[in-house]
């Protein structure tokens, strides 16, 4: 591997992530929570997560680091998981697929990236950031340096709930932690670390919140955070009223998260279009 190679914003990301996330652990364990007094100065100050384990409450600590542990593992694999690339050379059962593919009637035809060269699936795009095209892209997300596709969605939204699980617990530990009292120059030094862990884990609960909410409405309705919001740009949802693909809150659900088999996304996408010139033909 180069040196340079070391340097890559993945890598960078990466571990910047994990640092920050045993970094903010840390100061949870090891901060005093409990209420100084400034006539008697502490001597032996007792750690947040520490004061159950010297109660012999092992269970809190222990479950507390495994989540830690589980949700740095999930964002370790979706961010270094294959999203769902489309070969540039398609492999013998891939032609074949896409062959039946343009046997659907009324199907959308597939079209050729003006960027990689390959031809592109339904509901597949380039992303310009990992240079290839993604199947069933939902984006690019920066903090893992990654897409999110058609392989590493569910275990995204995975991550985003067992994150948001840490986060609301850790935002608790800080918040217990906190113990306000003058003058404000000694609380500051006892506290500020903490009082700024607070900070932090509040702002990543509300983004994490949002994210979770929003993917969790998308999978619902069977579509994308790209075609959520360029519906208007895309040839085979421009100028259509519904969305082809949404099979109902059940079917999208278990699609989705088990792997439930729907039918291929061509096949959908003409089945809804006969749905509507039939609909039409009605009225």
């Amino acid at each position: 591997m180069a040196p340079w190679a070391l340097l890559s914003p993945g890598v960078l990301v990466r571990t910047g992530h994990t640092v920050l996330t045993w970094g903010i652990t840390l100061v949870l364990f090891l901060h005093d929570t409990g209420e100084p007094d400034p006539a008697r100065p502490r001597t032996h100050p007792i750690p947040p997560l520490r004061q159950w384990e010297e109660q012999g409450e092992l269970l809190l600590p222990l479950t507390f680091l495994l989540l830690v542990l589980g949700s740095l593992l999930l964002y370790l694999a979706v961010s270094l998981m294959d999203p769902g690339y489309v070969n540039v050379q398609p492999q013998p059962q891939e032609e074949a697929k896409e062959e039946q593919t343009a046997m659907v009637p009324q199907a959308i035809p597939l079209r050729r990236c003006r960027y990689c060269l390959v031809l592109q699936p339904l509901r597949a795009r380039h992303c310009r950031e990992c240079r290839r095209c993604v199947r069933r892209y939902d984006h690019h997300c920066p903090w893992m340096e990654n897409c999110v596709g058609e392989r590493n969605h569910p275990l995204f939204v995975a991550y985003l709930a067992l994150q948001l699980v840490v986060l609301l617990w850790g935002l608790y530990l800080a918040w217990s932690g906190l113990h306000f009292f003058q003058p404000w120059g000694l609380w500051l030094r006892s506290s500020g670390l903490l009082f700024a862990t607070f900070l932090l884990l509040s702002v990543f609960s509300l983004v994490a919140s949002l994210l979770l909410a929003s993917h969790l409405y998308l999978v619902a309705s069977n579509t994308t955070t790209w075609e959520f919001i360029s519906s208007h740009r895309i040839a085979y949802l421009r100028q259509r009223p519904s969305n082809p693909f949404d099979r109902g809150l059940t079917r999208n659900l278990a699609h989705f998260f088990c792997g439930w088999p729907s039918g291929s996304w061509e096949a959908l996408w003409a089945e809804g279009e006969e749905e509507e010139e039939g609909g039409s033909q009605a009225v």
